[in-house]
């Protein structure tokens, strides 16, 4: 079974940064491509960013590029996204997951919320 837990969310104003966790086994981050997604309320989900088992990493959405950076911890148990310059918009809840934007289904964590207000 694949567990993921995230970490790091909280309260924010614009142009502050936030370094979120997603804390799993090291074999589960050498067999699946992790994810950042998030929903905000009333919104479908919107992937982020992944980080594939090879160490390549790639941002899906144009309004996060130059901002958030996914990474792999030293500990290798930890896959990082680092928020910069955050705007209200970016608000949301984001969760970790072994699931790409085409599929197939896979494993969510419970989410950590982002606020993003002044």
């Amino acid at each position: 079974e694949v567990q993921l837990v995230e970490s790091g969310g909280g309260l924010v104003q614009p142009g502050g940064s936030l370094r979120l966790s997603c804390a799993a086994s090291e074999v589960t981050f050498r067999t699946y491509d992790i994810y950042w997604v998030r929903q905000a309320p009333g919104k479908g989900p919107e992937w982020v960013s992944g980080l594939n088992t090879g160490g390549g990493s790639v941002i899906f959405l144009d309004s996060v590029k130059d901002r958030f950076t996914i990474s792999r911890g030293n500990a290798e148990n930890t896959i990082y996204l680092q928020m910069n310059d955050l705007r209200p918009e970016d608000t949301a809840v984001y969760y970790c997951t072994t699931e790409g934007p085409t599929g197939p289904e896979g494993s969510w964590g419970q989410g950590t919320q982002v606020t993003v207000s002044s």
